[in-house]
């Protein structure tokens, strides 16, 4: 654990542009290598068909789901053996046969909720929209002869929630957790030079959420094709050590994978490069590192360590948000296997319990907001330029620091953040083992969270605007020994994928500034507890603090009541809220 005055981090990688980079299309090299948008051409049906109801219910299929991302259970776990491809075949929506030609067409990202209907009857906090129940997607597509040989994935951004995912009839695994990204193997299941059809079924379960969560496949999802030895999937980790103004010496591990039938002598290179602002490499390499021999074996997953230094890196900071790209080649015999690009920053950060965050060595002052997934009216189907347009409506506020309340944001979000120069407190969970809503995610904890984890820090560790993890909000478990041994595991889930960046959580009990929990994380946040500041440094003063949530504000754009009222409880009628900026909640500023 750190447990030092100064919590000093140097690195930042930064987001990998696999998907779409304007960067990508510069490779000066041929690779097999293809990310292709898979939003095109989807139908899309709610309910699942007449007998088959709760049939596919997660907790009857969940011994088969679980199978999926076995390789993020912990460090060193083998691949997934392969889900049982027979389950669910007796429902008509996974078969191929199944005629939906009448089924609604359209365009990923979806989020079905927003399309209403608005009723101030439902249920809950969760913006009054339809967004629970049971959704199917299906899309019928080709594969050409030419990609025999290559591997095929399926990759989610986000599907919200508890998707299960079949290809020709046979199911090929899931992912529960709405929020995370994840991807399949399609490669054993698709056909060549005919139709395929991947359907996916979604079961979002109602008091899920504390929030708006939107449903449906709300994210991007791409179709990657490589050769059998490749870079795995988020499988590049870019480290900075010794940063100086003169020079920082750049670290890249790579994971490979050898989908192939045989083992396979490779040679492993990087190329180094400045990356302008609109994303694309700028000129020649700075450095390239001579090709390395690296035996890889029939089915298995191996690390391989490059680096080279940097003379008079620009270094990134909010003010300065430079950037670099890592060129990851992968050839065999002179033929190119791989080509896979990885953007990243140079820079350090340090959380000093008595002089606050140091960016580069600089004092920052962390002005920042936790800003919740959707997009407002939108819904949660993500829309970069939307994205983009509230980080530059927040930056005009005066805002440098974003925190994603509370669960795994967008890959756009950071790549923006990235680009923009925001800071990022990265969240990934709200609730642990102690629910706060009937059916969140205490119903997945202890299944699913190291894998989620996991999962979360090896997507994101790459990008310079996350300065902090958390692992959670306002969690049930603050106050019992019990759950700071929860506490603990996770934090040390997260050094082990990432030991460069200290664990956080949002602590909203007094007490766990004092009672043992404040120990199990690196820089403590409270929420709503500006009077425990002065006391909190006397009792910890080693352990740096920030305020991970202070304000609470709330109103309704363009809503004015009167007669105007000072006590904050007031001023609410009608489901809105008084935009005199005068009212919050009983807790909040």
């Amino acid at each position: 654990m750190m447990r030092t005055l100064s919590l000093r981090l140097t690195l930042v990688a930064c987001a990998i542009f696999m998907f779409a980079s304007a960067a990508a299309a510069q490779q000066a090299l041929s690779s097999p290598r293809e990310t292709l948008s898979f939003n095109e051409g989807w139908r899309f049906q709610k309910d699942d068909p007449p007998g088959a109801e709760g049939r596919l219910a997660y907790e009857k299929i969940k011994e088969s789901v679980k199978r999926t991302g076995v390789e993020f259970a912990a460090s060193g776990s083998p691949k997934p053996s392969g889900a049982d491809e027979s389950l669910g075949a007796e429902v008509a929506y996974t078969r191929r046969d199944y005629d939906d030609s009448r089924w609604r067409q359209l365009n990923l990202p979806h989020d079905w909720g927003i399309e209403g209907p608005f009723k101030q009857e439902y249920p809950g906090e969760t913006g009054k929209l339809p967004w629970w129940g049971v959704g199917w997607y299906r899309k019928h597509f080709e594969v050409p002869a030419r990609d025999k040989g290559k591997r095929l994935f399926l990759s989610f951004d986000g599907a919200m929630s508890y998707a299960t995912v079949w290809v020709n009839g046979r199911f090929v695994g899931g992912w529960p957790y709405g929020y995370a990204s994840f991807q399949l193997d399609l490669t054993p299941f698709v056909e060549y030079d005919r139709e395929n059809v991947v359907a996916v079924r979604l079961d979002n379960p109602p008091d899920s959420s504390r929030w708006y969560p939107g449903g449906g496949i709300y994210r991007n999802v791409w179709l990657v094709k490589t050769a059998p030895v490749h870079v795995a999937h988020w499988g590049t980790y870019v480290t900075t050590r010794q940063v100086t103004r003169e020079s920082a010496h750049v670290d890249v591990r790579v994971i490979l994978d050898n989908d192939a039938d045989s083992g396979e002598v490779v040679k492993v290179s990087t190329r180094l490069y400045e990356v302008g602002p609109d994303g694309r490499r700028l000129g020649r390499p700075l450095v390239s590192t001579v090709p390395t021999p690296v035996t890889t074996r029939r089915g298995e997953s191996v690390a391989h360590h490059d680096g080279a230094s940097v003379l008079r890196p620009k270094l990134w900071s909010p003010q300065s948000p430079n950037l670099y790209a890592a060129e990851t080649v992968v050839e065999s015999n002179g033929k190119v296997l791989d080509v896979y690009e990885t953007v990243f920053g140079i820079r350090t950060v340090e959380f000093d319990a008595a002089r606050g965050l140091l960016v580069n060595g600089e004092p920052v002052e962390i002005k920042g907001v936790c800003d919740h997934h959707d997009l407002g009216a939108l819904g949660t189907a993500i829309n970069k330029r939307a994205l983009e347009r509230q980080l530059e409506i927040l930056k005009e506020m005066g805002v440098n620091a974003v925190r994603t309340s509370h669960n795994p944001p967008a890959p756009e979000l950071l790549d923006l953040a990235d680009r923009m120069g925001l800071l990022v407190m990265d969240e990934a969970f709200d609730a642990w083992r102690r629910g706060k809503k009937k059916n969140d995610y205490h119903l997945l904890f202890d299944d699913w969270h190291e894998k989620d984890l996991r999962a979360f820090v090896r997507r994101d560790r790459n990008h310079p605007s996350v300065i902090l993890w958390s692992t959670g909000n306002e969690i049930g478990e603050q106050r019992s020994p019990e759950g700071h041994k929860v506490s603990a595991e996770l934090s040390r889930i997260v050094r082990e994928e990432d030991p460069t960046r200290p664990v956080t959580a949002g602590a909203n009990y007094t007490e766990a500034g004092y009672n043992g929990f404040q120990q199990t994380v690196d820089v403590f946040g409270y929420n709503y507890k500006p009077q425990e500041y002065g006391k909190f440094r006397e009792k910890n003063p080693a352990i740096p603090l920030f305020a991970s949530e202070t304000a609470s504000t709330v109103s309704s754009r363009g809503e004015y009541f009167f007669p105007v009222e000072e006590d904050k409880d007031k001023g609410k009628a009608d489901f809105q809220v008084s935009s005199y900026d005068l009212y919050a909640p009983r807790w909040a500023t």
